[in-house]
């Protein structure tokens, strides 16, 4: 069984950079390996990290899943102390669904298909890309599962590949996908 090891990643390209910017990287860790297809880091932040949703209001390249989050009523849950493991789909992701799928979801009276939707991104737990295992089916806070899939270096969440792993938050972790995971149809 593989096990995904791999580290880099500044803080200056979470915080500064959306994905369609060039990025130099830099590291603050004395070990580092970069892959073709997933980025991330060994060293835990400071002590004084950040909670999930305070990362994702920091990083550019996120502000839809936050305008989602915060249309869902999940900011408080996701503040909280966890751990959790959130699989963030970045602004192109949702730009990817299909046309006024996501103005529907943002509709006050879609707001539990929203809530179903991203839970489905949630895992409990602080889940490592060192802890992934190839065919794991972790539970998300939705109900269901989704499939973990790794083929070498690269990272697979059902149809997302992980492009961003290991972003250490205060309350959990935080991998960067490149699609909407969509939940199982009940």
């Amino acid at each position: 069984m593989k096990r995904l090891i791999i580290f880099a990643l500044s803080a200056a390209f979470l915080f500064g950079c959306s994905s369609k910017e060039e990025t130099t990287e830099t590291t603050t860790t004395t070990e580092t390996m970069v892959t073709d297809s997933v980025t991330t880091t060994d060293n835990a932040m400071a002590s004084d990290a950040k909670d999930i949703v305070t990362l994702a209001m920091e990083t550019p390249s996120l502000s839809t899943l936050v305008q989602a989050v915060k249309a869902a009523d999940l900011v408080g849950a996701l503040q909280g102390e966890g751990p959790f493991t959130v699989f963030a789909p970045t602004n192109e992701a949702f730009a990817a669904l299909p046309a006024g799928t996501l103005e529907n979801l943002l509709k006050p009276e879609n707001k539990q298909m929203l809530v179903d939707l991203l839970m489905y991104h949630v895992v409990e737990g602080k889940v490592m890309s060192t802890d992934l295992t190839n065919n794991m089916m972790p539970k998300t806070l939705n109900g269901a599962t989704a499939k973990v899939m790794l083929n070498g270096s690269s990272v697979m969440i059902n149809d997302a590949s992980v492009t961003m792993a290991d972003v250490a938050a205060s309350n959990g972790v935080v991998h960067v996908i490149d699609k909407v995971i969509m939940p199982p149809t009940k």
